[in-house]
């Protein structure tokens, strides 16, 4: 019998136990021959620096892998994939396989820098070894998109902005980074995927084929296009107004909708004079209440750049799900304790620090930070060296014994990066290059 590749485990949903490198497996084989494989071993994440240029990172993609570590078996599907360059003990083992150690992490939407420990997972070496591909490529992903989505919603002041990049992207990492986007604090996604699967709110009306079909022999109709866009939607919805002329779109707008429209919408040309004159025309025409949304390759210099123009929502699409020039976080996943014994490498440029870590962030009484401590995992909370400070510890548990034990929703991600955002030190979010927002130094 041939089962499909994307046959669901014991009828669940989709094995992810593929999403990962063949060396995984080759290195799992080799320490199940030597013994080695049930070692007691902590592997961390964290990024050495973060993006030229960038003072703070976001963590998402927390509930992406805890979602996904649930599905991570070998069926019968995944052990034909894999069979021909693994021997008889191996494939055993991965029949049998369940992550059956411990996760901890920041929460989902908690701010990071340079060596920020934001994920710890301990258990034997194969069973820890086996995740990094899948722990790297959810992480780095859903990291790079929220932390570009954070500076854009910071650069907006406060007005909306839409997701609207799944065109631009891979069909799954569409649903990925429109999640990643609204855990930053993105209003809403044109992508009803993750409508469907997160609950997150969707907004869309037409585009400029829409207005093009309306076309005759006679010419373009772009007031008729206008008008059944109208009749089948209601006066308040978005009307493009950029297919031809501006101008005269804007009067075709108003025609077709009255006082009662809701949104124009430009996609094109010198957009902070288009929207002051947009502004202007729909005020004279008796559409003080309609909205200005603005799109074409915005990224989050452009939207601070049109911050003091009459723009209402910003839709981004593109730069969004590039990361805007950050497509990866620069993550790693780094062996760091054996048996007890902290490990380290100590290879040019990519030294790490041995031994497992807690983390904690340092506060003022305002609540502003002030630095970031990492100190062994287990021991006592480090000490604010200076009097009314406060320290805080990060991480949390995700995993305990291979079960879940978190159960944090979308919203309080969301909710923790502004928070966060609102007490990072004021040079933090600027845009301008510069050092990270926060140090973090690491006490013994």
């Amino acid at each position: 019998m041939t089962i499909p590749a994307d046959a669901p485990f014991l009828g669940g949903a989709p094995s992810t136990a593929l999403l990962t490198d063949h060396y995984e497996l080759t290195m799992l084989q080799a320490a199940l021959a030597d013994g080695s494989a049930e070692r007691a071993c902590v592997f961390e994440v964290f990024s050495r620096r973060l993006p030229e240029g960038r003072r703070y990172g976001v963590v998402a993609g927390t509930g992406r892998f805890l979602e996904a570590l649930a599905e991570f078996r070998f069926g019968e599907a995944e052990l034909a994939v894999v069979e021909p360059f693994l021997n008889a003990q191996t494939l055993d083992w991965l029949r049998g396989f369940r992550f059956g150690g411990d996760v901890d992490g920041y929460p989902e939407g908690e701010l990071y820098f340079p060596n920020s420990p934001i994920l710890s997972v301990r258990g034997g070496f194969a069973e820890c070894v086996v995740l990094e591909t899948l722990i790297l490529s959810v992480f780095n992903h859903d990291s790079a998109i929220a932390a570009a989505a954070a500076r854009m919603a910071g650069a907006s002041g406060g007005r909306p902005l839409v997701e609207m990049g799944t065109r631009r992207t891979h069909e799954q990492a569409a649903v990925a980074s429109a999640r990643a986007a609204w855990i930053a604090g993105f209003a809403a996604t044109s992508n009803l995927s993750a409508a469907r699967r997160y609950g997150i709110p969707t907004t869309g009306t037409s585009a400029h084929a829409f207005t093009l079909v309306h076309t005759t022999a006679d010419g373009p109709d772009e007031l008729g296009a206008f008008q059944a866009q109208v009749a089948a939607l209601g006066k308040g919805t978005t009307l493009l107004v950029d297919t031809y002329d501006i101008a005269a779109g804007v009067r075709n707008a108003v025609a077709a909708a009255g006082p009662e429209l809701g949104a124009v919408r430009i996609d094109s040309g010198d957009l902070g004079v288009m929207a002051r004159k947009v502004r202007a025309q729909l005020d004279s025409l008796g559409a003080p209440n309609a909205k200005i949304v603005v799109s074409g390759d915005l990224d989050e210099y452009a939207i601070a750049a049109l911050r003091a123009e009459p723009i209402d929502v910003f839709g981004v699409g593109t730069s969004l799900v590039s990361g805007s020039g950050a497509p990866t976080a620069g993550m790693v996943y780094k062996l760091v304790e054996v048996e007890g014994v902290p490990v380290a490498k100590r290879s040019a440029s990519k030294q790490t620090i041995g031994g497992a870590k807690a983390a904690w962030r340092v506060s003022r009484p305002s609540g502003v930070y002030v630095e970031e401590l990492t100190c062994p995992f287990g021991g006592e909370a480090p000490r604010a060296e200076e009097p009314g400070l406060t320290v805080e510890p990060l991480l949390v548990p995700l995993v305990r014994e291979g079960g879940l034990v978190s159960d944090e929703r979308l919203d309080e991600a969301r909710a923790r990066v502004a928070d966060g955002l609102a007490r990072l030190p004021w040079e933090g979010l600027s845009l301008s290059p510069g050092d990270p927002a926060l140090a973090v130094r690491h006490v013994r």
